[in-house]
């Protein structure tokens, strides 16, 4: 069963267990209040009887009887007795015991009653006049009732299978309209193959489950295409990168087996084997870290970092592997009392890779000149600046060397394997930094990092 269906069903459910539990309080209600409507109108008739019969003492029995049964209107199946001291009838010419000794003796005692004898309600009270004293009975059946109840039974009935089957149509509608969205989204997600991964399934501007549910949904479909990306990215240019080394391996060391050599020709030719093998081992090392990075960040929880205290531990590290003073910070506009400022959410481990592979390309670009690494506390959050006095970089080249594989220097002292800065970059937009570039050449570069 589909969910609009459910919530139809239930909806209704609990609607109509509500409108049953009102009208069958309506119902007893009428009833009970038409009951003691009734007790009331047998009980006037028995005060009226008792002044009919009791205190009109020069009528004779026959004028009241006639009396009465000209202007009381007569209940059905109605008794009226009046009882003396003996528990024998008076007044009235009917005779008949009707209630027993027990009854009449109870109103005696309780001097008013009122109870139900099969479909009849019975009124007795006790009247005391000058003449004796006197136990009046009154019962009859209230038709009247029965017929009304019967017919607010019908109405009842009636009104609700009306109102059933409009709740019915109404929850319908009311979760047609709730899951509009869903659908919407339903039908979004199969649009979705593995040569659109880019797509995005309408968020809604409402803040419901069901615009929780898309968030989410694109935010793992941003990891997805972020993974499949890296897939293509690495089966590319690996496959790339990893051939020009072994094919440069393959070719020399066939070049030195083709014929007997000297043995300087031989070392040479072991020279450049491992130099290329070298620069595979680096290929391969770079293309594990990235996934080893991607992996750690899918599967690791940010946290706080006091970024300052990170820079402090990257200054003792490099200055302990390039000599002192070679990696000069600087901190500007500190905050003397808000250290909150201070923190960032990231991951500690990756946040470090990026900033040493951006400090390891200062110092290899500038063959190991001072590198300064200023932190500045701005009114739009912390700017990190990394600067050397290489080489630089030319303009045409500033857009290229985010991408993996490349290499903006062809000297072999500063060849690398082309994934430093892309990891960085990548790294920092992670957890929602700007990394920026600027270089003069022959002057240096500059990288600019916003948190």
């Amino acid at each position: 069963m589909k969910i609009k269906d459910r919530l139809a069903l239930y909806f209704t459910l609990i609607s109509t267990l509500t409108l049953l539990c009102v009208l069958a309080a309506v119902y007893y209600s009428f009833g009970k209040v038409m009951e003691t409507e009734f007790f009331d109108r047998l009980t006037d008739r028995t005060m009226v009887t008792a002044k009919l019969y009791l205190k009109a003492d020069e009528i004779s029995s026959d004028a009241l009887n006639e009396v009465r049964e000209q202007y009381l209107e007569k209940l059905n199946g109605e008794v009226i007795r009046i009882y003396n001291e003996r528990n024998r009838p008076a007044f009235i010419g009917d005779d008949q015991q009707f209630w027993t000794n027990e009854t009449i003796n109870l109103v005696r005692q309780q001097g008013k009653v009122r109870f139900k004898d099969g479909n009849s309600q019975v009124v007795g009270i006790f009247y005391k006049d000058n003449q004796g004293d006197f136990v009046i009975i009154a019962s009859a059946t209230d038709r009247g009732t029965e017929v009304r109840v019967r017919q607010l039974l019908r109405v009842m009935v009636i009104v609700f299978i009306i109102i059933f089957i409009g709740l019915l149509a109404c929850a319908r509608w009311i979760a047609e309209r709730i899951l509009a969205p869903l659908n919407t989204f339903i039908e979004q997600v199969k649009l979705i193959k593995s040569n659109n991964l880019h797509f995005r399934v309408e968020e809604g501007k409402n803040k419901d489950e069901i615009s929780l549910l898309s968030q989410n949904f694109n935010n793992l479909m941003e990891h997805l295409e972020q993974s499949f990306i890296l897939q293509k990215t690495f089966v590319a240019n690996a496959s790339h990168e990893l051939r020009t080394p072994v094919t440069r391996m393959i070719i020399g060391t066939e070049i030195a087996l083709s014929k007997e050599r000297e043995q300087q020709e031989y070392e040479a030719a072991l020279q450049s084997v491992l130099e290329d093998a070298e620069k595979l081992e680096n290929i391969i090392s770079a293309l594990l870290n990235l996934a080893q990075a991607d992996l750690e960040y899918s599967y690791s929880t940010a946290e706080d970092i006091r970024l300052d205290e990170l820079i402090w531990k990257l200054q003792t590290e490099w200055n302990y592997k390039k000599g002192a003073n070679q990696l000069q910070v600087e901190m500007i506009n500190m905050p003397l009392d808000d250290e909150s400022s201070l923190i960032i959410r990231a991951n500690p481990t990756l946040l470090q890779i990026a900033l040493d592979n951006i400090i390891s390309n200062a110092f290899k670009f500038s063959d190991n000149q001072q590198v300064s690494c200023v932190m500045e506390m701005t009114t739009s959050g912390i700017i990190l600046t990394i600067s050397d006095r290489g080489v630089g970089i030319s303009e045409d080249k500033l857009e290229e060397i985010f991408k993996p594989f490349y290499s903006s220097s062809g000297k072999a002292e500063h060849a690398g394997n082309g994934m430093g800065l892309y990891m960085a970059h990548k790294i920092i937009t992670l957890f929602g930094g700007k990394i920026s570039v600027s270089s003069t050449k022959n002057s240096g570069t500059t990288f600019k990092i916003a948190f």
